[in-house]
């Protein structure tokens, strides 16, 4: 059986870190975003097997560019 992943690695504009942190943290229980580097604009938003379809589906229609980049 394949593996799931749950964690989710996006990079979005430096500016907009805080701002997709809110809007997720927004949602209770939905995902946690941590930054793994702010000079690259990446961040990892751990959610769970349940919540990921969920957490793909809102970044896809924020009002920024959000680049999954391990899906």
């Amino acid at each position: 059986m394949p593996e799931i992943k749950n964690d989710i690695y996006a990079r979005v504009a430096v500016k907009d870190i805080d701002l997709l942190t809110k809007i997720i943290e927004a949602y209770d229980h939905l995902g946690i975003v941590s930054t793994l580097s702010q000079r690259e604009g990446t961040v990892i938003i751990r959610g769970t097997a349940d919540t990921r379809p969920e957490l793909i589906q809102i970044l896809a229609t924020l009002p920024f560019p959000v680049e999954i980049i391990d899906n």
